[in-house]
């Protein structure tokens, strides 16, 4: 049976099946033979792409819409072998005229999005902040809010759950992106399968380095991990792991929005548990890129890999 929300759309339109026949959606990678595929995964995809289109819908780009390099044609790569229902959400509607806040980058006058991936800060009773540690889960304390904020050179949040992530967005007064939006962001205006073009190029995103778990962790492997050892701080510390916002010059899109892949999984708003752009171990198992999506986890799952960052509604022109 499809997800709610496809139940509940208009059926997919002939050009987006059109496009996805033409990039080869029966010819699936990082999954099960196309055969076995369930066709509800496929037809997610399907949704995926269909949402995706009022994105670039009339603009002029340097590779046809679907085409090889294209974040259209890195989702149309991938399907999962079992379904996970994702609310995709929907792209705001264009603004003739607006703005985002100075540490957010707008995208195609539709959407702000954060220009680096998330950290926090804890807000006292009194107001005052003061710093969190990204190595450690934000944990409830009485008087205690944690409020989102993102700039460079700084050791983005991990070990943080969707849920956590949220409520961290909406006190900075944003939210999480949709998962619509975050891949309408990534690859920019051209909607490349990648931040910085069409094809990856390994180095310019943090997409390799040590593995914190087969370091700290070996001898418990055989056992399977659990949240103890997934949430240790020590392994987003080692040399290799985690690295600061904007360490990788070259991840960026046309936007200004840096780190998009790699470097940290970052949450979306799907209640049903989403996070985009893979980490510095894995930009490619679930999908390549811009495309790259986890569905495994829960909406209150963390672990050292798990970040964020923030999107926010487009302001009107005349604000103060």
């Amino acid at each position: 049976m499809l997800p709610k929300e496809m139940r509940s759309r208009p059926r997919v339109r002939a050009t987006t099946i059109a496009v996805a026949a033409a990039i080869g959606i029966t010819t699936l990678v990082h999954a099960a033979p196309p055969e076995d595929v369930p066709a509800d995964c496929r037809a997610q995809v399907l949704y995926a792409l269909r949402v995706l289109e009022p994105a670039f819908a009339g603009k002029a780009r340097r590779a046809a819409p679907g085409g090889k390099g294209t974040i259209e044609f890195a989702i149309a790569s991938y399907a999962p072998p079992r379904l996970h229902p994702v609310e995709e959400g929907a792209l705001p509607k264009a603004r003739a005229a607006g703005r985002c806040p100075a540490d957010m980058a707008m995208v195609g006058s539709r959407f702000c999005v954060d220009k680096y991936e998330g950290s926090i800060v804890e807000k006292l009773a009194d107001g005052t902040t003061r710093p969190h540690s990204p190595y450690h889960t934000p944990s409830p304390a009485e008087g205690i809010v944690y409020v989102a904020r993102n700039g460079p050179g700084v050791v983005p949040q991990a070990y943080i759950s969707a849920a956590q992530a949220q409520g961290a967005c909406r006190e900075a007064g944003k939210r999480l992106c949709h998962p619509v939006e975050w891949r309408a962001a990534c690859g920019g205006s051209e909607g490349f399968a990648y931040p910085y073009g069409p094809s990856r190029v390994q180095g310019k995103c943090h997409d390799s380095g040590v593995a914190p778990m087969l370091v700290l962790h070996a001898a418990t492997m055989k056992r399977g991990w659990g949240r103890e050892e997934l949430n240790d701080p020590r392994n987003n510390q080692l040399e290799g792991s985690v690295a600061r916002t904007g360490a990788s010059p070259e991840c960026v899109n046309d936007l200004g929005a840096y780190d998009m892949v790699g470097n940290l999984h970052e949450w979306t708003a799907d209640p049903n548990g989403t996070f985009q752009g893979g980490y510095w171990l894995d930009t490619s198992q679930h999908g390549d890129g811009c495309a790259y999506r986890t569905v495994a986890h829960g909406f209150e799952y963390r672990d050292y890999s798990t970040g964020f960052r923030c999107c926010a509604e487009v302001e009107s022109s005349s604000a103060p």
